[in-house]
C-alpha cells in the first residue's frame, strides 16, 4: 500500500494528467482493517482527479472500481474480483452499481448472476467513459461468456474390482458423506479417490458463486473451474495454518478450498494428530473461524472428507502374502493417529483389499462409468431436495426423526448394533443418515431393514481389519 503512492502518481503524469501540488490524503476506512495488494490504486486515482477537478465526479457514486496501476496508466488484473462483485451483490444497501475493473478480470466477475461489468484497459478509458459517457469512448458492458462444462476426472469405469469400494463412494456421492478407506499399497485408494468428485451431483448457482468466490480470494480461481466441485489433496506435511487457512491477513486454507468439493487426506496416518484434529469442528459447521490480534474472519468449509490409510507400518496387515510383521502394539500406536472423535466424524470406514491376479488385465469389463453412477446420484440427491432442502449430511437430530424412520425390526437392528459396538449419539445418528442415503438411491420413502444393515457394515473400526 506504501508503494501505490508512487504507481498513482507515475500513472496521473504518465497518462497526462496533473497531480496535485498539495499534501493528499486518500483515507481507507475503516482504518482498522488491514489492507493489501493494489486493487485501491485505480479509485484512489480517480478521487484525486475528481477532488482536483480534472474529471467530473457526479457520477462517481454509482460505481465500484478496482484495479492496480502500472506506471504507465495500464489497469493490471486483481486477486478477488469475483469474491468482491459477490459481495456487492449481496450488500443490503439496495443501490445497484456497476463495477469497473480491469479487463483480465471480467470473464470472472461476470460469472456473478445480474453483475454490471464494465472492464478497462486503461485509467484513461475510465476517465474518457465519464467525461463523455455518451460517445463512443464509453465503456461497454461486458457479455458473460460461460464456459462449457466438462468432467475433468477420470472414469470409473478404469477401475478394476472393488464392488464394495465402489458401492460406498456411491452412497457417500448420494448422501454428501465422508469415507475413510483402509487398504494395503497400490489396492487403488487413491484412484477410487481422484474419481470421486466425478460422480457427485451438479452444482447449484449458490454453490458455484460461493466455491468460486473462496478460490478468487485465494488468487487460484480461473473461468474454466466454473461449476466444477473443487478437488484439493495437500501433502502429508502440511501445517494446521495450510489446512485451515490463516496469516497476519486471514486467507483460506485448504479446507475452505475444498468448499463444495472434495477433501482428500492421503496417507490419513502420516499427517500430525494435532493437524488432523483440526478438522473436527468445521467436519460438523461447515465453517472454519480464524482469529487474530487484529482481525477475525469466517471461511466456508462444508467438504467431503475422503481419506486414504494403510492398515498398519508397512501396509500389509491381513494381506494374504503374510508379509507383515509389524507387532500389535506398532500397529495400534499406528492406527491411534487418528483420534476417536475424528473417526467417529467419519460415516463410511471400508476396507479396500489387494487385487487377486485373476482380476489384473480385466480393465473396463463389467466396469460401470461415471455418468451412469452419477446418473443415479443425481436422482437420490434430488430426492433428498424434494423432501428436506438439502443433504443427507446436513440434517440435524430432528429432522432426522422426522425423515430417517425406522420399522419395528429396524430399530432392534439398530439399537442392537449400537450396545455391542459401544457407539456413541454422533454415531448413532451418522448411521441413519447412511441408511437414508442408501434408502434414497433404492427409492425408497422408509429406511429398511436391508438399507439399515449395510448402513451398519460401513462403520467398520480400524482394529477389526
Amino acid at each position: 500500500m506504501k508503494e501505490s503512492r508512487d504507481r498513482v502518481r507515475a500513472a496521473l503524469q504518465n497518462c497526462g494528467f496533473e497531480m496535485p501540488a498539495r499534501r493528499i490524503t486518500a483515507n481507507l476506512a475503516p482504518a482498522d482493517l488491514p489492507k493489501e495488494s493494489g486493487r485501491f490504486d485505480l479509485p484512489i486515482a480517480l478521487g484525486i482527479l475528481a477532488a482536483s477537478g480534472q474529471l467530473p465526479g457526479e457520477q462517481l457514486h454509482h460505481y465500484e472500481f478496482a484495479g492496480e496501476l502500472s506506471l504507465s496508466g495500464q489497469l493490471r488484473p486483481i486477486r478477488g474480483a469475483l469474491a468482491m462483485t459477490f459481495a456487492m451483490q449481496r450488500s443490503k444497501t439496495g443501490l445497484p452499481r456497476a463495477f469497473i475493473l480491469p479487463q483480465a478480470n471480467a470473464d470472472e466477475a461476470a460469472l456473478v448472476g445480474n453483475a454490471s461489468i464494465y472492464p478497462a484497459h486503461t485509467l484513461l478509458e475510465v476517465c474518457a467513459h465519464f467525461a463523455a459517457p455518451d460517445s463512443r469512448t464509453a465503456l461497454q458492458r461486458h457479455q458473460p461468456m460461460l464456459p462449457v462444462t466438462t468432467s475433468p476426472y477420470p472414469d470409473f469405469a478404469d477401475v478394476q474390482g472393488q464392488q464394495q469400494a465402489r458401492r460406498a463412494l456411491e452412497v457417500a456421492a448420494a448422501g454428501g458423506h465422508n469415507v475413510l478407506m483402509v487398504g494395503p499399497p497400490g489396492a487403488g485408494k487413491t484412484m477410487l479417490a481422484s474419481r470421486f468428485p466425478g460422480v457427485l451431483p451438479p452444482m447449484s448457482e449458490e454453490e458455484a458463486l460461493e466455491s468460486a468466490a473462496v478460490h478468487s480470494l485465494s488468487g487460484h480461481f480461473r473461468v474454466e473451474q466454473w461449476k466444477r466441485r473443487p478437488y484439493r489433496a495437500p501433502h502429508q506435511t502440511a501445517s494446521g495454518v495450510a489446512l485451515v487457512g490463516g496469516g497476519n491477513v486471514p486467507r483460506p486454507g485448504e479446507i475452505s478450498l475444498a468448499h463444495c468439493g472434495v477433501l482428500f487426506l492421503d496417507e490419513i496416518a502420516e499427517f500430525d494428530r494435532k493437524v488432523l484434529d483440526v478438522l473436527r469442528q468445521p467436519l460438523e459447521s461447515g465453517l472454519i473461524s480464524i482469529s487474530r490480534a487484529a482481525r477475525q474472519a469466517e471461511f466456508p468449509a462444508r467438504f467431503q472428507l475422503i481419506a486414504a490409510m494403510n492398515p498398519c507400518p508397512c501396509g500389509y496387515l491381513g494381506h494374504v502374502s503374510g508379509r507383515c510383521r509389524c507387532t500389535p502394539d506398532a500397529v495400534l500406536r499406528y492406527q491411534r493417529r487418528l483420534s476417536g472423535p475424528l473417526l467417529d466424524r467419519i460415516d463410511l470406514q471400508i476396507e479396500v483389499a489387494a487385487l487377486p491376479p485373476a482380476l489384473l488385465g480385466q480393465q473396463g469389463v463389467n466396469a460401470e462409468c461415471t455418468q451412469r453412477i452419477a446418473g443415479r446420484v443425481a436422482v437420490a440427491f434430488s430426492r433428498q431436495l424434494a423432501r428436506q432442502g438439502k443433504s443427507n449430511q446436513r440434517l440435524n437430530n430432528t429432522e432426522i426423526s422426522q425423515h430417517c424412520q425406522l420399522e419395528t425390526h429396524g430399530e432392534r437392528l439398530l439399537h442392537s448394533a449400537m450396545l455391542r459396538l459401544h457407539w456413541s449419539a454422533r454415531t448413532y445418528h451418522r448411521v441413519l443418515r447412511v441408511a437414508r442415503s442408501i434408502a434414497d438411491l433404492a427409492d425408497s420413502s422408509m429406511i429398511a431393514p436391508p438399507h439399515l444393515a449395510e448402513a451398519i457394515q460401513y462403520r467398520r473400526v480400524l482394529g477389526e481389519i
